[in-house]
């Protein structure tokens, strides 16, 4: 049996060929330089924060018996998408802009993900986005929205509104709209108990920071 798939050209479920350790590396590999080159360049949405997000979906993922090889190219490729939305006047939320780019980047590799794994990678990333109010369907897909949103909780989650309000050209007014209209309601919005518990180790300085901001 010719276990090469870049020979064979036959689909492949990763679910059952975890032993296969180097090709598993080496598409992450790909994966990872294509989200490079496509991220933000800023510390608020670029590398950096997908960094993180990979970080933490594979935390929880551990924790919960998830595909970690799905996870790890949702996270890597879940905001590829930002440039694009940004650059375009078509107002197309950057999920579906990442969605559509991960598709066709995955599709240009020389070897095969199942379809059942790449259906379930798009949807990651489709559905990370709570704008984008889309139902999660599986367990890579509320484990990821979960990784975004506690990206923005904790010291990092600080650094990252102030910035955003920085780059938006607003002050402390506006610092304090943002804790209140979305980062101080992301705990309620996390799908599972595991996230749960590391937003409550997260929240006190954000809680502390909004608490003393708003007297001022």
């Amino acid at each position: 049996m010719d276990l090469d798939p870049f020979k064979s050209g036959k689909i492949w479920n990763f679910d059952g060929f975890k032993e296969i350790v180097m090709l598993e590396k080496h598409i992450l590999s790909l994966v990872r330089n294509y989200a490079f080159n496509n991220s933000e360049k800023d510390d608020i949405h670029g590398f950096s924060h997908t960094e993180r997000v990979h970080e933490l979906s594979i935390q929880i993922g551990k924790s919960l018996g998830a595909n970690l090889f799905i996870l790890r190219i949702s996270a890597l490729l879940h905001d590829v998408g930002r440039v694009r939305e940004r650059n375009s006047s078509l107002k197309e939320n950057h999920a579906d802009l990442s969605a559509k780019m991960a598709s066709q980047f995955l599709n240009t590799l020389n070897f095969k993900i199942s379809e059942k794994d790449k259906l379930n990678i798009i949807h990651c990333i489709r559905a990370h986005s709570f704008s984008n109010n889309i139902v999660l369907k599986t367990l890579e897909a509320k484990i990821l929205s979960d990784a975004d949103k506690l990206d923005a909780l904790g010291a990092i989650g600080l650094y990252r509104t102030i910035g955003f309000t920085i780059k938006k050209k607003g002050g402390i007014d506006q610092v304090i709209e943002h804790l209140e209209n979305k980062i101080l309601k992301l705990r309620d919005r996390l799908h599972l108990e595991k996230s749960r518990e590391i937003a409550d180790e997260r929240k006190k300085i954000i809680w502390d920071f909004y608490n003393e901001i708003k007297h001022l």
